[in-house]
């Protein structure tokens, strides 16, 4: 019976965010906040200010908290000695700290944070893992957000109709981690800045892995100049092809005459799937000219009657074709080329999961360095899912390759601990009735650098 329940207030250091810790594991492991400490901070000012680490860091813990909003780091200060010890921080600061110092720092060191997420994976012995055909799979996508009704920069009209931003992400392996995030106007066309953001990623998953890699595009990335610097690097690649104003007849012909891959799933439906080869002519960074010639598959779907079995006064011709360097089969790419949408599942964590659909701040450059310690706190979600998997009552009873980020959040950063202080430690007490209790121990002593707590 509901009477039957007091509610008292008690003196106790109960805490509802004792997952934070794990975070905090993560970051140790590379010195991020010393680190960060060591590139120094713009402008002149005195010995007490907060450095830049301390800044970094209490953003990070809020996204990995699905918080990321300045005013959330009120939370954090409720019980500051705790949040101190967990996170490595020497202060923490205040909300109206938090965004001057996040807009002062801006956009100025997107390629040390990108960097760091490279040390903080490859400390954590994270190894992306390969597709079964051989390769480690980078996809590359735009993923609108919508921020409609707010007169932040950048925020303009996106493919999907709504006002927002357009930021370009980039994931490797078949775990889905962050290897790279460009905030974009949200007008910006997919390809403008793709080239650069390319090479860029290339070089960072280089540092992560020497395994050969495929990179997955869609059709807004259709350029000759992309298929160029995959060329030029040894890299492997499925483009979806734009047919712009190509004749769709000539490639039916073209399937009738040549193709031997012919299946009809029903009466009045026939597949021809099968490839060619056609020219390709690029400019390389240097502006030099050269040519190549690329693979083209290509599945063409032919219908002479509706699903109802009801003939079509003319004939639905449908026509799919996709650029790639892969020595596999015409079926095989067009299999992995589907498996690229499981990119939507990562936008969706990213921005509903950890709450970053709409920035925080009305400051473009300050959104993008949100977005990329965004990309950080993701990665270390995920690499805490991913530690989880198959330890105790954790375990699902199915077969999963990852833990989705908004579980991780809820079950593991979200752990209502119980803080005290024993022979100069503090130690998180988790209760009894914590289902998950056993597998976030043993995660926490999978990162901790030190001799665990019992």
């Amino acid at each position: 019976m509901v009477s039957n329940i007091e509610v008292v207030l008690t003196d106790e250091r109960i805490l509802p965010s004792g997952g934070l810790s794990l975070v905090g594991c993560i970051l140790e492991k590379d010195d991020f906040i010393q680190r960060m400490n060591t590139f120094g901070i713009t402008g002149k000012r005195s010995g007490k200010q907060i450095k830049d680490g301390d800044i970094l860091t209490s953003f990070i813990a809020l996204a990995c908290m699905g918080k990321p909003d300045f005013d959330a780091i009120r939370e954090l200060k409720d019980d500051p000695e705790f949040f101190k010890e967990a996170l490595g921080l020497t202060r923490i600061p205040s909300s109206e700290i938090l965004r001057q110092r996040m807009d002062e720092i801006g956009d100025s060191k997107r390629n040390i944070l990108l960097n760091e997420n490279i040390r903080i994976l490859r400390a954590n012995g994270v190894s992306p893992t390969k597709h079964p055909c051989g390769y480690i799979p980078v996809d590359l996508d735009v993923t609108p957000q919508d921020n409609s009704k707010t007169h932040k920069q950048g925020v303009s009209r996106t493919y999907k109709g709504y006002d927002g931003f357009a930021p370009m992400m980039c994931y490797i392996g078949t775990e889905g981690y962050l290897l790279n995030a460009e905030l974009r106007p949200g007008s910006q066309h997919s390809q403008n800045g793709t080239p650069d953001f390319l090479r860029q990623s290339i070089a960072l998953a280089r540092k992560l892995t020497l395994e050969p890699l495929m990179f997955r595009l869609d059709s807004g990335n259709d350029a000759s100049e992309n298929i160029g610097i995959f060329t030029d690097s040894g890299c492997s690649y499925i483009i979806k092809r734009n047919l712009r104003r190509e004749n769709h007849e000539k490639w039916l012909k073209l399937a009738k005459s040549c193709c031997k891959d012919i299946t009809k799933p029903r009466d009045g439906k026939t597949v021809y799937t099968g490839s060619t080869w056609k020219e390709v002519s690029y400019k390389t960074e240097s502006q030099e000219t050269k040519t190549t010639t690329v693979r083209v598959i290509y599945e063409i779907t032919e219908r002479m009657t509706d699903k109802h079995g009801q003939y079509l006064l003319e004939p639905e011709v449908e026509i799919d074709t996709w650029w790639t360097n892969l020595p596999l089969s015409d079926r095989e790419i067009i299999e992995l080329y589907h498996a690229h949408g499981e990119c939507e599942q990562y936008h969706s964590e990213f921005k509903t999961d950890m709450d970053l659909e709409r920035l925080p701040s009305e400051k473009f450059a300050t959104n993008a360095l949100v977005i990329e310690l965004g990309m950080i706190a993701y990665n270390i979600l995920r690499m805490i899912g991913q530690e989880s998997l198959g330890i105790g009552v954790g375990q699902p009873r199915h077969k999963v390759r990852r833990r989705r980020l908004r579980t991780v959040i809820n079950d593991l950063i979200m752990m209502a601990c119980h803080v005290t202080r024993h022979a100069r430690r503090l130690r998180i007490g988790l209760g009894k009735s914590n289902f998950w209790r056993q597998p976030f121990l043993k995660v926490f002593n999978s990162f901790a650098q030190f001799d665990p707590m019992v």
